[in-house]
């Protein structure tokens, strides 16, 4: 089953359990990977990879928000924002903890033998590609900047 069929059964299930919210948050979110479908000069289908990166700018877009109506004061808002972040986050592949994200730019830096922060480009590209879609880039960029400036020194 993919992604996109577990969301339309899912959306069935919210709406026959007449929970609102997860049905509005459920239709957004297949909203969103429709919409992307339907962009560009033509419709295309979209792969399992697709989806999931749209779901994932999905749950990136609600935790900004929320943090948003954090700063402003809006604690309400913000709880919904993060809710909904929770619910879609939950169709995503599980991210790597930090310990498991540390250990695997340590490897990549030794196989890459980069020894300055002028490798960075390089150690990133790979690091993002072996911790896939659940890794969060600002994360990555962070353990990548400390470990090259450990070796560098």
């Amino acid at each position: 089953m993919t992604t996109l069929d577990r969301l339309d059964a899912d959306l069935t299930a919210a709406m026959k359990a007449r929970d609102t919210t997860r049905t509005g948050t459920l239709r957004q979110a297949i909203g969103a990977v429709r919409a992307e479908a339907k962009a560009g000069p033509a419709a295309r289908d979209l792969s399992e990879d697709d989806v999931l990166a749209v779901l994932a700018r999905e749950v990136k877009k609600r935790r900004e928000s929320a943090q948003i109506y954090t700063d402003a004061g809006a604690a309400d808002r913000a709880a919904t924002e993060t809710a909904e972040a929770d619910l879609i986050a939950t169709y995503l592949p599980a991210a790597p903890t930090g310990e498991e994200l540390a250990a695997l730019v340590r490897t990549v830096v030794d196989e890459l033998d980069a020894t300055s922060p002028k490798d960075m480009g390089r150690v990133m590209k790979e690091v993002s590609a072996r911790a896939g879609r659940g890794a969060d880039g600002r994360t990555l960029s962070t353990l990548v900047r400390e470990e090259l400036a450990a070796r560098a020194s």
